[in-house]
């Protein structure tokens, strides 16, 4: 297969869905010629931040002067931004290579392979095939049943938890806890954020189950950083205690320069009057509204919003009210997307209903107010396309 073939194949998975459990991945991975054998991983799991600090542990590894893999998801605009080598996407044509070996592989067995499974085998023979020195991996939803788990690492890392994926994780704090601390190996140093105390509560009692010696950070880290919102500080924070446990030299020059050069789109980045942000969940939503205050103190925002119908929107659209003048709803580039319709009928602040998203992107250009993009990171990505 040619890259675009590669690629419509991959995404005709999806009509598989979720399904949580390690046996196929085990059995790509097998396919694959085992390549988490050659690779050395820092597994980052969580409900919020976990981009942003993988992100920060990606640029950081590098400044240290070390290969790296960086595998997250989902992507904004380009599938290949999940896949990088020292920032770099995969190739077209690599991925075009292993995916081809992994349908063949695959072809006939009784129960096929999702999307995300593919995905990280394929993110793997990558890394593996690149050479890398260390790879930093995004879990993809919970931890214990992730893809991503079928590794062992170096330490084991959980930003802050949330309720988010609740119809897969659990209805409790206490359940998405469960799940997250799946991600904690015996005699692998872990590293959390501060966390809810019921969250804290499971997460220790996972630890001492199974002889992983958990440290959660208490002071943001007092070293600029070059992604918006005093949050950014605490996840650079657990980006550096990570490093620490792991056993990777790394300098405090290369510290400084990482986190003071790091890169992560969608995270309250400002494009002109436009402001992009990936939050998806309440808690996400109530952290975007801070970091609101923070940089433009009480000014107020038109707010462009679209959200998954599996997501809390109510909730987030009550947490953003503060900051919005009006809330414009659109829809999204998604199957999962809810109605603008619906969304209007869940919120009791000023607002309209958008058939395009396109088209309230550019009559915004004509308001006076600044432009808040938030609710789904399939939204921003949309906006990231059409801004750039």
């Amino acid at each position: 297969m040619n890259y675009p073939e590669a690629l419509a194949w991959l995404y005709s998975t999806q009509q598989f869905g979720i399904k949580l459990g390690l046996e196929n991945t085990h059995r790509l991975l097998a396919a694959a010629g085992n390549p988490e054998s050659k690779c050395r991983f820092l597994h980052v799991a969580g409900t919020n931040g976990k981009g942003s600090v993988c992100a920060m542990l990606d640029s950081i590894l590098r400044a240290a002067g070390h290969r790296t893999g960086l595998y997250t998801s989902p992507h904004l605009v380009n599938f290949r931004e999940r896949i990088r080598v020292n920032g770099e996407m995969i190739p077209e044509i690599d991925a075009a290579r292993i995916l081809t070996s992994l349908r063949a592989a695959t072809r006939d067995w009784p129960h096929a392979p999702t999307f995300f499974e593919l995905a990280t085998v394929l993110a793997l023979r990558h890394f593996a095939n690149a050479g890398t020195d260390y790879v930093v991996l995004e879990t993809g939803m919970g931890g214990r049943l992730d893809s991503t788990n079928a590794i062992v690492p170096l330490v084991s890392v959980i930003t802050p938890i949330a309720m988010d994926h609740a119809q897969w994780l659990g209805g409790t704090i206490e359940e998405i806890a469960g799940e997250k601390a799946g991600i904690l190996k015996p005699g692998v140093p872990a590293v959390s954020a501060p966390q809810e105390a019921a969250a804290a509560a499971i997460l220790q009692s996972r630890a001492s189950e199974i002889g992983a010696q958990l440290r959660t950070i208490s002071d943001p880290a007092q070293v600029p950083v070059n992604l918006r919102g005093s949050h950014q500080a605490r996840n650079a924070a657990l980006a550096i205690e990570a490093l620490r446990a792991s056993g990777i030299a790394v300098p405090d020059d290369a510290i400084r320069v990482g986190l003071a050069s790091v890169q992560w789109p969608a995270r309250f980045q400002e494009m002109g009057r436009f402001v992009l942000d990936g939050a998806h969940n309440p808690h996400g939503s109530a952290q975007l509204v801070i970091t609101w205050r923070e940089v433009f103190g009480d000014e107020k925002a038109l707010v462009i919003f679209g959200a998954l119908r599996d997501k809390d929107y109510s909730e987030m659209l009550a947490a953003l009210a503060p900051i919005a003048e009006a809330f414009w709803f659109v829809p999204l580039e998604s199957a999962r997307g809810e109605e603008p319709g619906r969304l209007a009928e869940k919120c009791e602040f000023p607002h309209r209903v958008s058939t395009s998203f396109a088209a309230a992107m550019e009559e915004a250009r004509e308001q006076p107010l600044r432009v808040l993009v938030t609710g789904s990171l399939f939204l921003v990505g949309e906006a990231l396309e059409i801004l750039e």
